[in-house]
Protein backbone atom coordinates (compact mmCIF):
# COMPACT_ATOMS: atom_id res chain seq x y z
CA UNK A 1 0.00 0.00 0.00
CA UNK A 2 1.12 3.53 -0.76
CA UNK A 3 0.55 4.64 2.85
CA UNK A 4 3.04 2.21 4.45
CA UNK A 5 6.35 4.08 4.72
CA UNK A 6 9.77 3.29 6.15
CA UNK A 7 8.96 4.85 9.53
CA UNK A 8 5.17 4.99 9.80
CA UNK A 9 1.84 4.81 7.95
CA UNK A 10 0.93 8.08 6.27
CA UNK A 11 -1.04 9.43 3.33
CA UNK A 12 -3.98 11.47 2.08
CA UNK A 13 -7.13 10.79 4.09
CA UNK A 14 -9.89 9.29 1.96
CA UNK A 15 -7.44 8.16 -0.73
CA UNK A 16 -4.33 6.53 0.74
CA UNK A 17 -5.92 5.99 4.16
CA UNK A 18 -9.63 5.28 4.53
CA UNK A 19 -11.90 4.23 7.40
CA UNK A 20 -11.74 0.67 6.08
CA UNK A 21 -7.94 0.74 6.02
CA UNK A 22 -7.85 2.12 9.56
CA UNK A 23 -10.20 -0.62 10.78
CA UNK A 24 -8.07 -3.38 9.27
CA UNK A 25 -4.88 -1.81 10.67
CA UNK A 26 -6.46 -1.89 14.11
CA UNK A 27 -7.81 -5.41 13.70
CA UNK A 28 -4.52 -6.96 12.53
CA UNK A 29 -2.14 -4.92 14.68
CA UNK A 30 -2.35 -7.34 17.65
CA UNK A 31 -1.19 -10.15 15.36
CA UNK A 32 2.00 -8.20 14.67
CA UNK A 33 2.42 -6.81 18.20
CA UNK A 34 0.69 -9.06 20.76
CA UNK A 35 -1.05 -6.84 23.32
CA UNK A 36 -3.81 -6.97 25.90
CA UNK A 37 -4.36 -3.21 25.76
CA UNK A 38 -3.19 -0.63 23.20
CA UNK A 39 -2.73 3.07 23.97
CA UNK A 40 -4.15 5.38 21.28
CA UNK A 41 -3.89 9.17 20.96
CA UNK A 42 -4.35 11.62 18.13
CA UNK A 43 -3.59 15.11 16.86
CA UNK A 44 -5.95 17.94 15.92
CA UNK A 45 -6.38 17.02 12.23
CA UNK A 46 -9.97 17.05 11.00
CA UNK A 47 -9.86 13.36 10.06
CA UNK A 48 -8.41 12.16 13.37
CA UNK A 49 -11.74 11.48 15.08
CA UNK A 50 -12.92 9.35 12.14
CA UNK A 51 -9.69 7.38 12.05
CA UNK A 52 -9.71 6.95 15.83
CA UNK A 53 -13.18 5.44 15.72
CA UNK A 54 -12.31 3.04 12.88
CA UNK A 55 -8.90 2.07 14.28
CA UNK A 56 -10.16 1.38 17.80
CA UNK A 57 -13.19 -0.53 16.48
CA UNK A 58 -10.72 -2.80 14.71
CA UNK A 59 -8.55 -3.23 17.80
CA UNK A 60 -11.55 -4.00 20.00
CA UNK A 61 -13.06 -6.42 17.48
CA UNK A 62 -9.77 -8.33 17.69
CA UNK A 63 -10.49 -8.78 21.40
CA UNK A 64 -7.96 -6.20 22.61
CA UNK A 65 -8.66 -3.31 25.01
CA UNK A 66 -7.99 0.35 24.12
CA UNK A 67 -6.76 3.17 26.38
CA UNK A 68 -7.94 6.46 24.86
CA UNK A 69 -5.48 9.29 25.57
CA UNK A 70 -7.50 11.82 23.54
CA UNK A 71 -5.73 14.77 21.94
CA UNK A 72 -2.00 14.43 22.51
CA UNK A 73 1.43 15.22 21.16
CA UNK A 74 3.24 12.27 19.59
CA UNK A 75 6.02 12.32 22.25
CA UNK A 76 3.33 12.24 24.94
CA UNK A 77 2.20 8.87 23.54
CA UNK A 78 5.79 7.61 23.42
CA UNK A 79 6.35 8.64 27.04
CA UNK A 80 3.06 7.14 28.26
CA UNK A 81 3.81 3.88 26.43
CA UNK A 82 6.95 3.53 28.52
CA UNK A 83 5.72 5.06 31.76
CA UNK A 84 2.61 2.88 32.01
CA UNK A 85 4.17 -0.23 30.39
CA UNK A 86 1.79 -0.58 27.43
CA UNK A 87 2.56 -3.44 25.04
CA UNK A 88 1.79 -1.20 22.07
CA UNK A 89 0.63 2.29 21.16
CA UNK A 90 -0.63 4.17 18.12
CA UNK A 91 -0.48 7.91 17.53
CA UNK A 92 -2.89 9.15 14.87
CA UNK A 93 -1.01 11.92 13.05
CA UNK A 94 0.61 12.93 9.80
CA UNK A 95 3.17 14.95 11.76
CA UNK A 96 4.34 17.84 9.54
CA UNK A 97 2.39 16.89 6.40
CA UNK A 98 -0.39 19.11 4.93
CA UNK A 99 -3.87 19.14 6.48
CA UNK A 100 -5.34 16.61 4.02
CA UNK A 101 -2.95 13.94 5.29
CA UNK A 102 -3.15 11.67 8.30
CA UNK A 103 -1.62 8.42 9.48
CA UNK A 104 -0.34 6.24 12.30
CA UNK A 105 2.90 6.05 14.28
CA UNK A 106 3.23 2.66 15.94
CA UNK A 107 5.36 1.72 18.94
CA UNK A 108 5.86 -1.64 20.68
CA UNK A 109 6.67 -2.40 24.31
CA UNK A 110 9.39 -0.23 25.85
CA UNK A 111 8.61 2.39 23.19
CA UNK A 112 10.39 0.43 20.47
CA UNK A 113 9.75 2.18 17.13
CA UNK A 114 7.88 -0.01 14.64
CA UNK A 115 8.96 0.73 11.07
CA UNK A 116 8.64 -1.15 7.80
CA UNK A 117 11.64 -3.36 8.59
CA UNK A 118 10.32 -4.64 11.90
CA UNK A 119 6.55 -4.90 11.71
CA UNK A 120 4.82 -2.53 9.29
CA UNK A 121 5.74 -4.85 6.41
CA UNK A 122 3.87 -7.72 8.08
CA UNK A 123 0.96 -5.45 8.96
CA UNK A 124 0.72 -4.23 5.37
CA UNK A 125 0.39 -7.81 4.06
CA UNK A 126 -2.34 -8.59 6.57
CA UNK A 127 -4.24 -5.38 5.80
CA UNK A 128 -3.98 -5.92 2.03
CA UNK A 129 -4.72 -9.66 2.21
CA UNK A 130 -8.04 -11.46 2.02
CA UNK A 131 -8.02 -12.84 5.56
CA UNK A 132 -11.59 -12.42 6.87
CA UNK A 133 -12.32 -10.38 9.98
CA UNK A 134 -13.68 -12.71 12.67
CA UNK A 135 -14.93 -10.65 15.60
CA UNK A 136 -13.90 -11.96 19.01
CA UNK A 137 -14.75 -10.79 22.51
CA UNK A 138 -15.30 -7.04 22.21
CA UNK A 139 -12.38 -5.23 23.83
CA UNK A 140 -13.00 -2.52 26.39
CA UNK A 141 -12.44 1.21 25.86
CA UNK A 142 -11.28 3.42 28.73
CA UNK A 143 -10.16 7.04 28.95
CA UNK A 144 -6.69 7.83 30.29
CA UNK A 145 -5.45 11.31 31.25
CA UNK A 146 -1.72 11.35 30.55
CA UNK A 147 -1.14 15.10 30.76
CA UNK A 148 -0.67 15.61 34.56
CA UNK A 149 2.09 12.99 34.86
CA UNK A 150 3.67 14.05 31.58
CA UNK A 151 3.70 17.71 32.62
CA UNK A 152 5.38 16.76 35.90
CA UNK A 153 8.08 15.02 33.86
CA UNK A 154 8.58 18.02 31.55
CA UNK A 155 8.80 20.39 34.50
CA UNK A 156 12.06 18.69 35.49
CA UNK A 157 13.64 20.45 32.51
CA UNK A 158 11.95 23.80 32.93
CA UNK A 159 13.90 26.69 34.44
CA UNK A 160 13.09 30.35 35.09
CA UNK A 161 13.03 32.07 31.68
CA UNK A 162 12.16 35.56 32.90
CA UNK A 163 15.58 36.86 31.79
CA UNK A 164 14.90 35.82 28.20
CA UNK A 165 12.87 37.38 25.41
CA UNK A 166 11.36 34.47 23.48
CA UNK A 167 9.20 34.14 20.36
CA UNK A 168 7.37 30.83 19.81
CA UNK A 169 5.39 29.49 16.85
CA UNK A 170 3.19 26.51 17.73
CA UNK A 171 2.12 25.96 14.08
CA UNK A 172 -1.50 25.52 15.31
CA UNK A 173 -0.39 22.05 16.37
CA UNK A 174 -0.23 19.89 19.45
CA UNK A 175 2.56 21.70 21.31
CA UNK A 176 -0.19 24.26 22.03
CA UNK A 177 -1.54 21.85 24.66
CA UNK A 178 1.33 22.98 26.90
CA UNK A 179 1.55 26.66 26.01
CA UNK A 180 0.19 27.90 29.34
CA UNK A 181 1.85 25.27 31.53
CA UNK A 182 5.35 25.70 30.10
CA UNK A 183 5.52 28.91 28.08
CA UNK A 184 3.49 31.60 29.81
CA UNK A 185 4.67 35.11 30.57
CA UNK A 186 4.89 38.59 29.07
CA UNK A 187 8.42 37.82 27.85
CA UNK A 188 7.17 34.93 25.69
CA UNK A 189 5.53 36.02 22.44
CA UNK A 190 3.32 33.23 21.09
CA UNK A 191 1.89 32.91 17.59
CA UNK A 192 -0.31 30.23 15.97
CA UNK A 193 -0.95 28.85 19.46
CA UNK A 194 -4.55 27.66 19.00
CA UNK A 195 -4.79 23.98 17.93
CA UNK A 196 -6.51 23.95 14.54
CA UNK A 197 -6.52 21.04 12.09
CA UNK A 198 -6.79 23.39 9.11
CA UNK A 199 -3.40 24.92 10.09
CA UNK A 200 -4.42 28.50 9.23
CA UNK A 201 -1.05 30.05 10.14
CA UNK A 202 1.04 27.91 7.80
CA UNK A 203 1.65 24.25 7.04
CA UNK A 204 3.05 22.50 10.13
CA UNK A 205 6.45 21.73 8.60
CA UNK A 206 9.05 24.08 10.14
CA UNK A 207 11.79 22.81 7.84
CA UNK A 208 10.26 24.62 4.85
CA UNK A 209 11.49 28.23 4.55
CA UNK A 210 8.02 29.62 3.76
CA UNK A 211 6.74 28.26 7.08
CA UNK A 212 9.54 30.02 8.99
CA UNK A 213 8.68 33.53 7.84
CA UNK A 214 6.28 34.39 10.69
CA UNK A 215 8.62 33.27 13.47
CA UNK A 216 11.60 35.03 11.89
CA UNK A 217 9.56 38.24 11.70
CA UNK A 218 8.39 37.80 15.31
CA UNK A 219 11.96 37.35 16.57
CA UNK A 220 13.08 40.59 14.92
CA UNK A 221 10.00 42.61 15.90
CA UNK A 222 10.14 41.43 19.51
CA UNK A 223 13.91 41.67 19.83
CA UNK A 224 13.96 38.05 20.96
CA UNK A 225 17.01 36.12 22.10
CA UNK A 226 15.68 33.01 20.36
CA UNK A 227 12.76 31.83 18.24
CA UNK A 228 11.16 28.39 18.61
CA UNK A 229 8.94 26.66 16.03
CA UNK A 230 7.24 23.28 16.49
CA UNK A 231 5.82 20.92 13.88
CA UNK A 232 2.24 19.64 13.90
CA UNK A 233 2.58 16.78 16.40
CA UNK A 234 5.41 18.31 18.48
CA UNK A 235 7.95 15.56 17.90
CA UNK A 236 10.18 18.08 16.08
CA UNK A 237 11.32 21.58 16.94
CA UNK A 238 13.56 24.11 15.22
CA UNK A 239 15.17 27.36 16.24
CA UNK A 240 15.82 30.90 15.00
CA UNK A 241 18.73 33.00 16.26
CA UNK A 242 18.42 36.59 17.52
CA UNK A 243 19.20 37.91 14.01
CA UNK A 244 16.19 36.09 12.55
CA UNK A 245 18.30 33.38 10.90
CA UNK A 246 17.24 29.73 10.81
CA UNK A 247 19.66 27.43 12.64
CA UNK A 248 20.38 24.16 10.85
CA UNK A 249 18.81 21.54 13.19
CA UNK A 250 21.87 19.27 13.16
CA UNK A 251 23.99 22.01 14.77
CA UNK A 252 21.66 21.94 17.78
CA UNK A 253 23.03 18.43 18.52
CA UNK A 254 26.40 20.08 19.12
CA UNK A 255 24.89 22.96 21.07
CA UNK A 256 23.32 20.44 23.49
CA UNK A 257 26.76 19.02 24.37
CA UNK A 258 27.55 21.16 27.43
CA UNK A 259 24.07 20.55 28.90
CA UNK A 260 24.27 16.77 28.64
CA UNK A 261 28.01 16.04 28.72
CA UNK A 262 29.89 18.66 30.73
CA UNK A 263 29.43 17.00 34.14
CA UNK A 264 29.80 13.41 32.90
CA UNK A 265 32.83 11.50 34.14
CA UNK A 266 32.46 8.56 31.74
CA UNK A 267 32.55 8.62 27.95
CA UNK A 268 29.01 8.96 26.59
CA UNK A 269 27.65 8.06 23.17
CA UNK A 270 25.75 10.53 20.98
CA UNK A 271 23.92 9.40 17.82
CA UNK A 272 23.34 11.52 14.72
CA UNK A 273 22.18 10.75 11.21
CA UNK A 274 24.34 10.31 8.14
CA UNK A 275 23.49 13.82 6.85
CA UNK A 276 24.67 15.69 9.96
CA UNK A 277 27.40 18.31 9.68
CA UNK A 278 30.93 17.16 10.38
CA UNK A 279 31.17 20.17 12.69
CA UNK A 280 28.87 18.33 15.11
CA UNK A 281 31.16 15.34 15.67
CA UNK A 282 34.20 17.62 15.84
CA UNK A 283 32.51 19.71 18.55
CA UNK A 284 31.21 16.70 20.48
CA UNK A 285 34.69 15.18 20.65
CA UNK A 286 35.72 18.19 22.78
CA UNK A 287 33.33 16.82 25.41
CA UNK A 288 34.76 13.30 25.29
CA UNK A 289 31.73 11.98 23.41
CA UNK A 290 31.78 8.90 21.20
CA UNK A 291 29.84 9.80 18.07
CA UNK A 292 27.73 7.16 16.34
CA UNK A 293 26.60 7.91 12.76
CA UNK A 294 23.45 6.08 11.69
CA UNK A 295 20.52 5.99 9.29
CA UNK A 296 17.92 8.73 8.79
CA UNK A 297 14.51 8.48 10.49
CA UNK A 298 13.05 7.99 13.96
CA UNK A 299 12.65 4.22 13.59
CA UNK A 300 16.42 4.03 13.07
CA UNK A 301 17.71 6.90 15.20
CA UNK A 302 15.76 6.04 18.33
CA UNK A 303 16.54 2.34 17.87
CA UNK A 304 20.27 2.97 17.54
CA UNK A 305 20.32 5.27 20.59
CA UNK A 306 18.74 2.48 22.62
CA UNK A 307 21.10 -0.14 21.19
CA UNK A 308 24.24 1.80 22.16
CA UNK A 309 22.67 3.32 25.32
CA UNK A 310 23.46 6.82 24.07
CA UNK A 311 22.70 9.83 26.24
CA UNK A 312 21.02 11.76 23.40
CA UNK A 313 20.91 12.06 19.64
CA UNK A 314 19.41 14.00 16.79
CA UNK A 315 19.10 14.50 13.08
CA UNK A 316 18.94 17.11 10.37
CA UNK A 317 15.13 16.99 10.27
CA UNK A 318 14.84 18.40 13.81
CA UNK A 319 14.24 15.21 15.81
CA UNK A 320 16.09 15.02 19.14
CA UNK A 321 16.21 11.75 21.11
CA UNK A 322 16.95 11.38 24.82
CA UNK A 323 17.93 8.42 26.97
CA UNK A 324 15.74 9.76 29.78
CA UNK A 325 12.79 9.92 27.37
CA UNK A 326 12.77 6.20 26.64
CA UNK A 327 15.32 6.83 23.88
CA UNK A 328 12.59 8.67 21.96
CA UNK A 329 12.18 12.15 20.52
CA UNK A 330 10.41 15.12 22.09
CA UNK A 331 10.09 18.62 20.69
CA UNK A 332 9.10 20.01 24.08
CA UNK A 333 12.06 18.48 25.94
CA UNK A 334 14.40 19.79 23.24
CA UNK A 335 12.81 23.26 23.42
CA UNK A 336 13.20 23.43 27.21
CA UNK A 337 16.83 22.30 27.02
CA UNK A 338 17.46 24.90 24.32
CA UNK A 339 15.98 27.70 26.42
CA UNK A 340 18.17 26.64 29.35
CA UNK A 341 21.23 26.86 27.10
CA UNK A 342 20.26 30.26 25.65
CA UNK A 343 19.67 31.54 29.19
CA UNK A 344 23.21 30.50 30.18
CA UNK A 345 24.64 32.09 27.03
CA UNK A 346 22.84 35.35 27.79
CA UNK A 347 24.38 35.40 31.28
CA UNK A 348 27.76 35.31 29.53
CA UNK A 349 26.67 38.00 27.02
CA UNK A 350 27.05 35.52 24.15
CA UNK A 351 24.38 35.86 21.43
CA UNK A 352 23.03 32.59 20.05
CA UNK A 353 24.26 33.40 16.53
CA UNK A 354 27.79 33.83 17.83
CA UNK A 355 27.75 30.43 19.53
CA UNK A 356 26.43 28.70 16.40
CA UNK A 357 29.15 30.35 14.29
CA UNK A 358 31.74 29.05 16.76
CA UNK A 359 30.42 25.49 16.36
CA UNK A 360 30.42 25.35 12.56
CA UNK A 361 33.27 26.48 10.27
CA UNK A 362 31.66 24.81 7.24
CA UNK A 363 29.84 26.05 4.14
CA UNK A 364 26.83 23.85 3.35
CA UNK A 365 24.69 23.14 0.28
CA UNK A 366 21.63 22.13 2.29
CA UNK A 367 19.83 18.99 1.14
CA UNK A 368 19.26 19.02 -2.63
CA UNK A 369 16.71 16.72 -4.30
CA UNK A 370 17.15 15.18 -7.75
CA UNK A 371 14.35 13.32 -9.53
CA UNK A 372 16.25 10.22 -10.65
CA UNK A 373 14.82 6.80 -11.52
CA UNK A 374 18.09 4.81 -11.54
CA UNK A 375 19.14 5.86 -8.04
CA UNK A 376 21.55 3.00 -7.35
CA UNK A 377 23.37 3.45 -10.66
CA UNK A 378 23.63 7.21 -10.09
CA UNK A 379 25.06 6.77 -6.60
CA UNK A 380 27.52 4.13 -7.79
CA UNK A 381 28.78 6.44 -10.55
CA UNK A 382 29.51 9.24 -8.07
CA UNK A 383 31.08 7.00 -5.43
CA UNK A 384 33.21 5.09 -7.94
CA UNK A 385 34.57 8.34 -9.34
CA UNK A 386 35.87 9.50 -5.97
CA UNK A 387 37.15 6.09 -4.88
CA UNK A 388 39.26 6.00 -8.05
CA UNK A 389 40.29 9.66 -8.29
CA UNK A 390 40.15 11.10 -4.76
CA UNK A 391 40.02 8.29 -2.18
CA UNK A 392 38.02 9.35 0.90
CA UNK A 393 39.43 9.27 4.42
CA UNK A 394 36.17 7.63 5.59
CA UNK A 395 33.25 6.06 3.80
CA UNK A 396 29.88 5.00 5.23
CA UNK A 397 27.79 2.78 2.96
CA UNK A 398 24.41 2.55 4.74
CA UNK A 399 21.48 4.84 3.89
CA UNK A 400 23.23 5.75 0.66
CA UNK A 401 26.84 6.88 1.05
CA UNK A 402 28.77 9.41 3.09
CA UNK A 403 32.32 10.13 1.90
CA UNK A 404 34.61 12.26 4.08
CA UNK A 405 37.74 14.04 2.89
CA UNK A 406 40.20 16.33 4.66
CA UNK A 407 38.38 19.61 3.99
CA UNK A 408 34.97 18.51 2.75
CA UNK A 409 32.41 15.68 2.68
CA UNK A 410 29.19 14.69 0.97
CA UNK A 411 26.20 12.41 1.46
CA UNK A 412 24.13 10.95 -1.34
CA UNK A 413 21.10 8.81 -0.50
CA UNK A 414 17.76 7.66 -1.91
CA UNK A 415 14.71 9.06 -0.15
CA UNK A 416 12.74 6.50 1.87
CA UNK A 417 9.45 8.33 1.37
CA UNK A 418 9.70 10.32 -1.89
CA UNK A 419 10.93 9.75 -5.48
CA UNK A 420 14.18 11.62 -4.93
CA UNK A 421 17.91 11.09 -4.78
CA UNK A 422 19.09 13.44 -2.02
CA UNK A 423 22.49 15.15 -1.98
CA UNK A 424 24.23 17.25 0.66
CA UNK A 425 27.81 18.54 0.86
CA UNK A 426 29.97 20.66 3.17
CA UNK A 427 33.38 22.24 2.77
CA UNK A 428 35.65 24.55 4.74
CA UNK A 429 35.61 27.14 1.95
CA UNK A 430 32.87 28.38 -0.36
CA UNK A 431 35.13 27.92 -3.39
CA UNK A 432 35.87 24.28 -2.57
CA UNK A 433 32.17 23.57 -1.99
CA UNK A 434 31.22 25.07 -5.36
CA UNK A 435 34.00 23.16 -7.13
CA UNK A 436 33.01 19.78 -5.68
CA UNK A 437 29.25 20.20 -6.04
CA UNK A 438 29.66 21.27 -9.67
CA UNK A 439 31.64 18.09 -10.32
CA UNK A 440 29.04 15.88 -8.62
CA UNK A 441 26.18 17.59 -10.49
CA UNK A 442 28.00 16.80 -13.75
CA UNK A 443 28.30 13.14 -12.73
CA UNK A 444 24.56 13.03 -11.93
CA UNK A 445 23.43 14.93 -15.06
CA UNK A 446 22.99 11.83 -17.31
CA UNK A 447 20.61 10.29 -14.75
CA UNK A 448 18.34 13.29 -14.10
CA UNK A 449 14.77 13.13 -15.38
Amino acid sequence: MKAFKAYDIRGVFGTDITKETAYRIGYFLPRVIPAKEILVGGDIRLSTATLFSALTDGIRDAGVDVADAGLTTTPMIYWATGKYSFDASVMITASHNPKEHNGFKVSAKNVLPVGYDNGLNKLEKLVEGDIPVLKKRRGNLRKIDVKPDYLAFLNQYKEDYSSLNISMDFSNGMASLFKNDLFNGSNIHRINDIPDGTFPGHEPNPLEPENQQQIKKAVLENGSDVGVIFDGDADRVMFIDEKGAFISPDLIIALFAPYFLKKRTKKERVVHDIRTSKAVSEYLEKFNAEVIIWRVGRAYGAGKLREVDGIYGGELAGHYYFRDFYYSDSGLVAALVMLNIVKDLKKQNIPLSEKIAEISPYFNTGEVNFVIEKKQEAMKTVVDYFVENEPPLKMYDFDGYRLEFESWWFNIRPSNTEPYLRFLAEAKSKELLEQKTELIYELLAPFKQ
